[in-house]
């Protein structure tokens, strides 16, 4: 199976709640599903998206 990656980064200042949050959104509009998160010393966070890739266009990411 085939898939794109979106890698983020999260500053410091995003709370975990609020990550929860826009993370869930795009998995439930654009088909994202979390594939790793880092969490670094400063309090910022490496995210690594990832979605199956199909034939047919789908919705780009808009955090």
């Amino acid at each position: 199976m085939d898939y794109e990656y979106a890698p983020l980064r999260l500053p410091s200042n995003v709370d975990r709640l609020t990550a929860a949050a826009q993370l869930a959104i795009q998995a439930e509009f654009s088909g994202w599903e979390l594939a790793r998160v880092q969490l670094y010393r400063d309090g910022s966070r490496k995210v690594m998206l990832r979605r199956k890739v199909r034939d047919t266009p789908q919705p780009g990411l808009s955090i």
